[in-house]
């Protein structure tokens, strides 16, 4: 009896393991796949510019409303890749506009995970092209093992993170910040 009853605790807590690797580290913090978009990039410290970005835009119940979306999350050091001056001008009132473009061009709606998206590039062979809530579409390839996004302007963009669980659709972590035109 008492053997029966080890195994069913370490089950317990191998199960319970399982569980919590199942949830994506991301800017040191863990992605809860029972939170939203914004609740989750909250807490991610390399996604600083990008909560503030979203506030500054009026988008947090958009992102926190049921979705899905996908979207491609730039880290902090791809905002601070922008020229100089670039994410203050953006952040300024008179420019939510601007900011609010810029923005939504990193969301797709639907939730596409890495699989839905490196099969989309193996049918548009090597490439896949999806329309964002911006309007404007994002090119995907792949490099490798590493899916690329290309803006507008051609400018490339790695995944750096890929299938980031969230409740209501799907974050991919970028290394660059999409611009449309």
């Amino acid at each position: 009896m008492k053997k029966v009853a080890t195994v069913a605790i370490a089950t317990l807590l191998f199960a319970g393991c399982a569980n919590a690797a199942m949830e994506k580290m991301v800017g040191g913090a863990p992605m809860y796949p029972s939170k939203t978009i914004v609740e989750n990039a909250s807490q991610s410290k390399d996604h600083t510019t990008l909560v503030a970005a979203v506030k500054a835009a009026g988008l947090v119940d958009t992102l926190n409303g049921k979705g899905p979306f996908t979207v491609f999350a730039p880290t902090n050091e791809a905002f601070a890749a922008l020229p100089a001056g670039t994410v203050d001008t953006l952040l300024k009132p008179e420019n939510k506009a601007q900011l609010t473009k810029v923005l939504t061009y990193h969301v797709v709606p639907g939730k596409l995970d890495a699989r839905d998206i490196v099969a989309d590039i193996k049918k548009g062979n090597g490439k896949a092209m999806l329309k964002t809530v911006e309007g404007m579409p994002l090119t995907f390839t792949q490099s490798g093992d590493a899916v690329m996004v290309a803006d507008a302007s051609g400018n490339m963009a790695r995944v750096t993170i890929a299938d980031v669980e969230q409740s209501n659709g799907v974050v991919h972590v970028i290394d660059k910040v999409l611009l449309p035109k």
